[in-house]
Order: C-alpha cells, then structure tokens, then sequence
C-alpha cells in the first residue's frame, strides 16, 4: 500500500506517485477549471508530502498540513477549499482499496458567510455610472465600451466570467423585452437570461455603432489595444477597468472591485423585493442559501442603522 501512495525519487526523497495524481484527475468528472484546481492543491500536498519525507501519510500528518496552512495566513476559504480535495482524494483511495481514507470527518476552516466584498450604495452606484458616462462624450470606443459594460454588470449583476463570455448575439429579445443570455457560473451553455434596461441597450448599441461591428458571433465586449483589437477581453481586464473607474470615483478600497458590481445589484434588488425566491432568480444563486446572506446583512444592517440615528440624536441632536 505504502508503495502504490509514495514512491522514493532518485534523490531518495519521498513523494506522492505521479501516477496517482493522474488516476485521480482522470476519475474526477468536473469541469477543466475545477481540474485544473483540484490538480494544484493535490500538488500542494505532494510538496508538502515530499518535503516533510512522509513515507505513509496519516491524519495526524493532514492535520499538520492544515494547521500550516493557517499559521502561514492562507484565507479560510483557500484552507477549507484544500482540506476539501483532501477528503475527496483519500476518499477515492480507500474506494480503490489503495489508501485508508484518513481524511473522512477531518475539519477544515471556519468561512465566513459574510461577503469578502463591499457593495455601493445606490447614490454610490450612480456616481460611477455619470463619471462613466461622461468620457463617452469624447466619442472614443473604449469610452463607450467602459461605461456600457459597468451599466450592464451594475443593472444585472453578471459576473465577470458572463461579460467575458458574452456575445453579441447574446443580446436578444424575450417576450417583447430586450435580454441578455448568459453562460452562467459552471455552466456550459446559454440557458439563462437577465432583462436588460432600455438605457442600457442604448449604452451596448452607441458603443457597438462605434465599434462598427455587428457579427453575432463576435465578443459583445472587445479589446481596443492594438495588439489584440477586437478580440475577446480577459476577467483581468474587465477587473481593471471598473477597478479604475471605481478609483476614478474616489472608492479605492480593496473590497471594492468588479465583483461589487454584483454584489451592488444583488443588495439593491433584495433592498427593494421582500420576496428571496425573486432575488435568487435575478442573482441566479444555485441555493437560496447563498441569497439569504444579502438578506441576513440588510436585516442587521437596518437595525444597527435604526440604533444609530437614536444615539446620534441623543449625542449630537440630529
């Protein structure tokens, strides 16, 4: 058993096989990003294996390795996203009759279920979209291009995957109202759908009119620099780009970035729409779990707003 998990390398030092790796991700049915992930941290803990000289590895040593992690400050969700594929892993070799599974019930990290990012305001929100707004008046395509994405991602709340994904065909009409498709986290089609408002459209079609292209297949939002023009934009450069904007505006903060954009929507609609299977469908969240934390910080949040008003009036008469 011990010889099928390690195996010695010319150096003599220890290490998980090679061979097992790929048998793991070849049994694995997950899409090729999660693959890709769930191969790096099986070679995280090869690494550690290898530099720890294991030869048999036990739960006491998955316990070090998850221990490590948090005095080296890896996040909690990085940590629980490790001990995760750790669990699946030996899961799987005890399956095989290779490996006992020493990470059955091992704990991984407490996640906070609160928001890693902040959301603006609705007064916030707007102040980004005029400043955007108003450099369209130099007629520039990436001007025009910028202001119309943030509008699409801030009236939607698209991830930023969806705005790289999306096409201009993507832009369509439903029910005698103009839609975006929309190929949505994990999934491999176009299946899904958010309302795009008229000022938006306006926003997509001036930008597109610049552009001079209307192919159906092309990226909706494309590439000005001369190297690549035309082609499809990455999620680092639409980070970018609301991250500049954002900065534009004065909100240079770390917990503010494109995923804001999202997160800004989501609060707003949940702010205004008492019915959470309503926000889930716009949000399109795969468990409500996911949309009652927008609705868990907005109830505590008007409480804490409630008591604060009573305090300042009491301190400061107003």
């Amino acid at each position: 058993m011990n010889a099928i998990i390690t195996q010695q390398t010319n150096g003599g030092a220890v290490s998980l096989a090679p061979s097992l790796f790929d048998s793991f991700i070849a049994y694995l049915d997950a899409s090729p990003k999660s693959i890709a992930t769930y191969t790096a941290v099986i070679k995280q803990f090869g690494a550690w294996v290898q530099q720890n000289n294991i030869t048999q590895p036990t739960r006491e040593d998955l316990i070090k390795w998850r221990d490590g992690m948090k005095a080296a400050g890896k996040s909690s969700s990085t940590i629980q996203l490790y001990i995760t594929v750790a669990r699946l892993f030996f899961r799987w070799t005890a399956q095989k009759g290779i490996y006992p599974n020493i990470a059955d019930h091992l704990k991984g990290a407490k996640v906070s279920r609160d928001h890693k990012k902040d959301d603006l305001t609705g007064a916030q929100a707007r102040d980004v979209l005029s400043t955007a707004q108003a450099k369209t008046g130099d007629g520039t395509e990436s001007a025009k291009r910028d202001y119309a994405l943030i509008a699409l991602m801030l009236a939607t709340g698209a991830r930023t995957v969806e705005m790289v994904r999306a096409n201009i065909g993507d832009i369509r009409t439903r029910g005698g109202e103009t839609v975006i498709y929309v190929q949505g986290k994990g999934r491999d089609d176009r299946n899904d759908w958010e309302p795009v408002p008229a000022a938006v459209e306006r926003a997509i079609r001036d930008y597109l009119k610049t552009r001079g292209t209307r192919d159906p297949a092309a990226p909706l939002f494309a590439s000005v620099a001369h190297r690549d023009k035309g082609q499809r934009m990455t999620t680092r450069s639409i980070s970018r780009i609301v991250k500049g904007q954002l900065k534009r505006v004065g909100f240079d903060s770390p917990r503010l970035t494109a995923h804001s954009m999202r997160h800004t929507a989501v609060t707003l609609a949940k702010k205004h729409i008492s019915d959470i299977t309503k926000v889930k469908e716009f949000a399109r969240h795969q468990s409500i779990a996911t949309t009652l934390i927008y609705d868990h910080e907005l109830t505590a949040g008007a409480a804490k707003d409630e008591c604060s008003k009573a305090v300042a009036l009491e301190l400061f008469g107003e």
